[in-house]
């Protein structure tokens, strides 16, 4: 079999899964853009939860250092060097985290590649929570340590499992929000385990834009996020205490042998946290909360999840949605497990009261039994 039937062999079935996906053309500015078709709608799949991506101060910073230092960083940092707004965007980070130092990464991907390849090994004991992202998964199998996964935020689980860890290095990793659920981590009951343990705890926060904010002091802790999200440019880091933090410069893969993040992603995402961090940023983060219970009054984070179970189903009703002028996501497998496709809504602080109605009401004229506010 060549290279190519074995491609074609694979495309067919994927095909007849009817799971063969390609991204739609979709041009916008903030939740409203235009379909390839010429369509007007509105976004609700987007991360850039505050609409920091449409601020003009973040659009006049990454400008700025397009003028000033071009468009690309030329190569990795270890190689040619650091720009200055890489060591200002790394030690704004640090202070947002409370933590001693922090070390940027292309992407939150990249991120979690590299805490795992650094600090576990074949014997460290990884214990990861079954609804983490595909990040951490990935990174925990490249690491080729052992991986126990606990069942989704239980912590008797991951204490019998941590117990039975026979004197090995101990790591914990969970997401603080779930990317496709939307719920919270225990996070007290985290570091407390971590605490009684001795295991270093990672804590991925790329969709913590209305917290938790944890307290880790008493822990060796790091703390994964995201630029892509709360601060709408581009990028990942990890946040942490200065030992841990200089051995990810030394031995993270996806921080040696990648490019450094361009200068104008990285002045973007110092502009972005210089506004999440002002009273601007206040009023944002309290809107994007109102947003949320508009929608759902008792949901914790701005992902918003409706749970349809098949896989047609979800289709059908996102696709419903888009004829209504509204673009919401079906989510399903691989991403989510067979039995659990859903609507995955994104609530931004940019969204308007209408907007939400609108999308509250069509959901309920689809389906009753789909209307978000009584999920």
């Amino acid at each position: 079999m060549t290279w190519f039937d074995w491609a074609q062999h694979e495309t067919d079935a994927i095909h007849q899964l009817g799971r063969w996906r390609s991204p739609r053309a979709f041009d916008s500015r903030g939740p409203v853009g235009m379909l390839q078709d010429g369509r007007e709608v509105v976004s609700f799949a987007s991360n850039d939860y505050l609409g920091l991506s449409q601020h003009p101060a973040v659009i006049a910073a990454a400008h700025a250092a397009l003028d000033n230092f071009g468009a690309g960083s030329g190569s990795a940092r270890l190689i040619v060097g650091a720009r200055t707004l890489h060591d200002q965007l790394e030690m704004e980070l640090a202070r947002w985290k409370h933590c001693e130092s922090s070390v940027l990464f292309p992407t939150g991907f990249a991120a979690n590649l590299g805490v795992f390849s650094t600090f576990a090994d074949p014997n460290t004991l990884i214990c990861s929570d079954e609804l983490n992202h595909a990040s951490i998964i990935d990174g925990c199998r490249n690491s080729k340590a052992e991986i126990r996964i606990y069942r989704h935020r239980d912590l008797q689980h991951l204490d019998e499992l941590l117990s039975a860890a026979d004197g090995r290095r101990c790591i914990i990793v969970s997401d603080t929000v779930f990317s496709m659920d939307g719920d919270v981590a225990d996070t007290e009951g985290l570091v407390r385990l971590a605490t009684a343990h001795q295991a270093l705890l990672v804590l991925d926060e790329a969709h913590a834009v209305l917290g938790p904010d944890p307290d880790l002091s008493p822990v060796a802790h790091l703390r994964v996020g995201t630029m892509s999200k709360t601060l709408g440019a581009l990028g990942g880091f990890v946040a942490g205490p200065r030992i841990l933090t200089d051995l990810l410069v030394n031995r993270a893969r996806s921080y040696i042998f990648t490019t450094a993040a361009t200068p104008a992603d990285t002045a973007a995402a110092l502009a972005a946290l210089e506004v999440v961090r002002s009273n601007e940023g206040t009023s944002l983060i309290d809107r994007l909360g109102a947003n949320v219970r508009r929608v759902r009054s008792d949901h914790a984070s701005p992902i918003i999840p409706i749970l349809l179970g098949a896989e047609d189903a979800a289709i059908a009703a996102s696709q419903q949605l888009l004829d209504r002028g509204l673009l919401v996501p079906a989510i399903r497998p691989p991403t989510v497990a067979p039995g659990t496709c859903r609507l995955r809504i994104a609530i931004s602080a940019l969204h308007t009261d209408s907007q939400l109605d609108d999308l509250c009401s069509a959901l309920a004229a689809i389906e009753p039994t789909l209307d978000c506010r009584h999920t």
